[in-house]
């Protein structure tokens, strides 16, 4: 009898094992297609959102070349990362606030050569595009001798870019965390819409013809 009941008693075991490995499998698929469907719809909305901003972007390719031959054009574009900045007067600015016209978003500091040596060029890019359909979005992320940047623009003559400034510097990690920034300056150029349709590391000659082509074709394109 007793060596019986061990025999009798295994297939109730193994058929108790079978029982939670099928209950632990259907847990595990319920929840990976809620995680899959959570960020299949985010990424959806995402390209939804931007899917007009393909086509622009198919326009520039061609025209990065040159100067802006580093610019990486974006085969699919998707909503630009939000960032934080000081405006002129001090006021608390988002990238978002920007919707609507064509930015071109620099980040520089005032001991960056490469960055001042743009600049002048960025200041008469702004002179040349700027207004109700394009900005040059230049945030400067000096966090030390705050007093730095103001009189260098003022030395070189920049005098048609706003002061955008932020002195934590939280763009520059909050767009590196996102994967677009290495080094300084970077360029983002984003859309009317807020998509991102390109980013370039190092300088560039920003009012050179070359740029000029490319940053008037991502410009809303007039109905003929």
């Amino acid at each position: 009898m007793s060596d019986q009941k061990p025999v009798q008693d295994q297939p109730q075991k193994a058929s108790s094992g079978k029982t939670w490995i099928v209950l632990a499998g259907a847990v595990a698929v319920a929840l990976a297609a809620v995680l899959y469907g959570m960020s299949g719809q985010g990424g959806k909305e995402t390209t939804t959102a931007c899917a007009a901003s393909s086509a622009t972007a198919q326009r520039l390719a061609p025209l990065a070349k040159g100067q802006l031959a580093a610019l990486n054009v974006s085969k699919a574009p998707k909503m630009a990362t939000e960032i934080a900045f000081d405006g002129p007067a001090g006021e608390k600015l988002k990238l978002s606030d920007f919707r609507g016209k064509t930015v071109l978003l620099n980040l520089w500091a005032t001991w960056c050569v490469p960055c001042r040596v743009e600049m002048p060029a960025l200041d008469r890019l702004q002179g040349e595009l700027g207004g109700k359909a394009f900005e040059v979005v230049a945030v400067n992320i000096d966090t030390a001798r705050l007093e730095r940047r103001k009189a260098f623009l003022d030395s070189v003559g920049v005098n048609k870019l706003a002061f955008y400034t932020d002195a934590k510097a939280e763009t520059f990690q909050t767009l590196r965390q996102a994967g677009k920034v290495i080094g300084l300056p970077t360029t983002i150029l984003i859309d009317e819409r807020g998509c991102e349709l390109g980013v370039m590391a190092g300088p560039a000659e920003w009012d050179g013809p070359e740029a000029l082509a490319l940053l008037r074709a991502a410009m809303p394109q007039k109905a003929p």
